[in-house]
């Protein structure tokens, strides 16, 4: 893969979702989302992280672990935000869905999305944790008495049924798209820190693989995992299962602050070390059209251009139509290419009336 050459670093960083792509800037986060052919609505926030406020949760080690949790809130509140454009009829909510709303009344957003971390966080650790030490618990025999060898047998089938999900869920025609949108995310910010001019053109010219995304982040925790459980030896299935769940924090933490060393450094050290993740991203971002790449252009230059920045109140969206006038012998997407512009006098976008 080509190496990017970062002449303007930054920490901005992002998260495709249905149709659209979210950009955090420190404590400002918004999401685009294309709603029509010309059409993008984009929610703007601000959520200052726990380690920003609290020296101890700011630690090293420990804000891993934190950052990752509040990822995942934020992640779940910006899939639904984007999801709410795609309701229809069909998808009507259920009878359990409308009980909890009837009694919870204003507080149903809040305990919807608990509800969802709450499962997303038990879902993956029975299947990348639980999963695979049941598994080796039977095929370690075969092998081996060691217990040792037992969690290296674990970690290798935490890896293959990674890789199998990754692979599997790519199929699927929405989540494909999602993946168009994460490369789209990655060319955008590739495209900044390169020092181009911030176009359709140029974006679509960038790599989609990037260092610092989750994608690596999952692997360096599976990597991460495997030394630090062969590591902790215990004999008994139970104790495994106990240490797997009390190593989570360290795990993540160790995991973090590798991601954030390849987003610091540039050099052949971090490129061999970051080599699996971005060969992982083959599988997680694939090849975005212009409008998508539009829509990451707008979410990116809405945080980075500060000076801007309003938040948005309530429930309240900016709706943003795409500037396409039609130039004589040029296509519409041809003159999106000249028309989306990071200039902060002309961006290629025009608030809707």
């Amino acid at each position: 893969m080509k190496e990017v050459d970062r002449v303007r670093p930054t920490t901005i960083g992002g998260q495709a979702v249905m149709e659209g792509v979210m950009m955090r800037n420190d404590f400002r986060y918004a999401t685009a989302v294309r709603t029509g052919e010309d059409k993008i609505e984009i929610d703007k926030r601000e959520y200052t992280s726990l380690t920003k406020s609290s020296k101890i949760a700011g630690l090293p080690l420990v804000r891993g672990g934190i950052v990752f949790i509040e990822s995942l809130v934020m992640g779940v509140k910006i899939l639904g935000f984007s999801a709410d454009f795609f309701e229809t009829e069909e998808n009507e909510p259920s009878k359990f869905d409308k009980w909890l709303e009837e009694r919870l009344g204003d507080n149903f957003a809040k305990v919807a999305v608990a509800m969802s971390v709450v499962f997303s966080l038990v879902l993956s650790i029975g299947l990348f944790f639980f999963l695979p030490a049941l598994i080796s618990q039977y095929l370690s025999p075969l092998f081996s008495d060691s217990t040792r060898v037992m969690n290296l047998i674990d970690g290798i089938i935490r890896l293959l049924i990674l890789l199998f999900y990754m692979f599997a869920i790519s199929f699927i025609k929405d989540i494909h798209r999602v993946f168009q949108y994460h490369g789209a995310e990655h060319k955008t910010i590739n495209c900044y820190e390169s020092g181009a001019d911030m176009t359709v053109e140029n974006v679509m010219k960038a790599s989609r693989y990037h260092k610092r995304c989750g994608t690596n982040f999952v692997f360096i925790v599976v990597a991460v995992s495997i030394i630090v459980l062969v590591l902790i030896n215990v004999e008994s299935f139970g104790l495994r299962i106990l240490v797997r769940l009390l190593t989570l924090p360290l795990i993540a933490g160790i995991s973090y602050e590798i991601l954030r060393g390849f987003g610091k450094f540039n050099n052949s050290a971090v490129t061999i070390l970051s080599a699996p993740g971005m060969l992982l991203q083959r599988i997680t971002t694939k090849e975005p059209d212009e409008s998508m790449v539009e829509v990451a252009i707008l979410s990116f230059m809405t945080v980075y251009e500060t000076d801007k920045w309003e938040v948005s109140e309530g429930n309240e969206r900016s709706q943003w139509e795409i500037d396409h006038p039609q130039k004589e012998g040029g296509s519409k997407n041809e003159q999106a290419k000249e028309d989306v512009k990071s200039s902060k006098d002309d961006d290629g976008f025009k608030k809707a009336s």
